[in-house]
């Protein structure tokens, strides 16, 4: 004869093929709530247990006491004379499981099981969308914004809730309930509270998803992102690579007319985008990486600790820097190089100052005059201490310098390092200030030929070509509007 299921039994299937919840794991959670209701009667001591059919569904208590010659603990001993009373069979030191009835529990231990199964359901819901969403961290998912909470905004992904946290969020836009949102699963987190998926829209990994579903190409893998430097909403920096020798990687991703970056833009609640060559020679990578700005030269100055120099038209100097350092700080995070920004004029400037100020040194020393300042400078020659470094010979090659002239230069260097034991070698423009020169100004050179401090492997001059990003600067604070399209560059 068929056993009939009980309703019980009929949410059970239920569970198991909507939520795909095991009948086993419930039936455990049912178990352990009514022996936990039968042990509030029975007491904490008492040995007590549970079943449940399997195919009915059908509940079953059990009170557990050992059979005993003589009873000292009540609650889970018996003797064999009480135990033949519940199975005519029972023998001494068996444990005998007397039948109890669950009716007047059945309320308690079904709260109980509702409350525990209603969190077990929770629990294996969470389990099945961490393993679910896990793998998927690093996706583009859309999703509605259900509520905002303080600056945290709550998405609607359909089967469970994600947040995108302000953090994550890009400052410039704002968010209503309803509205559809793209975003990356950040990260997926199994804490004590419970699961939580994290989205991103300020992530580096947005912007390079977005690339890889409107640029075919990265998405085949013809061009590679190198790397991604960014502020959200305000202005990025893409370095691309092509693996094609066929394939403009600028081009490809800036689409014709501007198509593909114009979608990726609005997107970022119109975001700029400067899309970088990528290119082995740090010099040029770093000139390039300035765009919008084009500089004439870049020149390393601590090559071990990465710091250079980048000089800049005097009209870009703006465009250079960006508003409050972003451009900047943007090229500086990218390249991995601390970087120091001037314009022409303000080179030329501290290039003015520099020579004079070498001069005024020179000049103390007998012999030195200002066309022979002039020529030593040029020649590197920029402090008193390098000059007592020469020998007769060295100093003598040099035009307009003869051999005695040379020595008494020499010996005037030295002597004046001997009265002077305090001086480094060093010229300040304050101490320089503070401390007339022995001669008169009027006799130092206006402005000298550059010291030769910048050697050619050291530095980079300007691109011959503009950057790829032929922007145009919208605004005085130096941002500009991506574009590299040639023909939208000409309009």
């Amino acid at each position: 004869m068929e056993k009939q299921k009980t309703e019980l039994a009929l949410v059970l299937d239920q569970l198991e093929r909507e939520k795909n919840i095991k009948r086993d794991d419930v039936f455990k959670t049912i178990t352990d709530s009514l022996v936990s209701a039968l042990r509030k009667y029975f007491g904490k001591t008492a040995q007590l247990e549970a079943t449940i059919d399997p195919d009915t569904a059908e509940m079953r208590g059990f009170l557990i006491k050992k059979v005993v010659e003589e009873v000292y603990t009540p609650d889970i001993e018996i003797t064999l004379e009480e135990a033949q009373m519940f199975a005519p069979e029972a023998k001494m030191g068996e444990d005998l499981r007397i039948p109890v009835d669950i009716k007047d529990f059945s309320r308690i231990a079904a709260q109980t099981a509702k409350q525990v199964l209603v969190q077990k359901i929770r629990e294996i819901e969470k389990v099945k969308i961490f393993e679910e969403f896990k793998p998927r961290e690093g996706e583009v998912v859309t999703g509605l914004v259900h509520h905002v909470a303080g600056r945290d905004i709550f998405v609607d992904l359909g089967k469970t809730e994600a947040i995108l946290p302000f953090s994550e969020q890009i400052r410039r836009e704002h968010y209503t309930v309803n509205q559809r949102i793209r975003a990356i699963i950040h990260r997926v987190d199994k804490e004590n509270k419970g699961l939580q998926i994290v989205l991103s829209r300020a992530s580096n990994s947005f912007l390079k998803s977005l690339f890889e579903a409107e640029v075919p190409e990265i998405a085949e893998k013809v061009i590679e992102i190198v790397n991604v430097a960014r502020e959200p909403g305000f202005r990025a920096k893409v370095v691309v690579r092509s693996n094609s020798t066929k394939v403009d990687p600028v081009g490809a991703c800036v689409g014709i007319r501007g198509s593909r970056i114009r979608v990726i833009m609005s997107e970022l609640a119109g975001e700029k985008i400067d899309l970088i060559p990528y290119n082995e020679e740090t010099l040029y990578f770093i000139a390039k990486a300035f765009s919008p700005a084009t500089p004439t030269s870049v020149k390393v100055l601590d090559k071990e600790n990465r710091r250079a120099l980048v000089i800049v038209p005097d009209d870009q100097l703006a465009i250079a820097i960006g508003r409050e350092g972003q451009n900047i700080r943007l090229v500086s995070r990218l390249t991995g190089w601390e970087l120091e920004v001037k314009s022409e004029g303000q080179k030329v400037e501290e290039t003015r100052k520099t020579t004079e100020l070498a001069a005024n040194e020179l000049l103390k020393i007998d012999g030195v005059g200002n066309k022979v300042a002039e020529t030593l400078i040029a020649m590197g020659i920029d402090s008193i201490q390098k000059l007592s470094g020469l020998t007769a010979d060295q100093l003598s090659s040099f035009q307009g310098i003869g051999p005695k002239t040379a020595q008494k230069m020499i010996d005037g260097a030295k002597k004046f390092l001997e009265d002077n034991p305090g001086y480094d070698g060093t010229s300040k423009p304050a101490e320089a200030a503070a401390a007339p020169a022995e001669k008169p100004a009027g006799d130092a050179p206006a402005a000298g030929p550059a010291a030769p401090a910048e050697k050619p492997a050291e530095e980079a001059p300007a691109a011959e070509q503009p950057a790829p990003q032929a922007e145009k600067p919208a605004g005085n604070d130096g941002s500009t509007e991506a574009s590299n399209d040639p023909e939208k560059n000409k309009e």
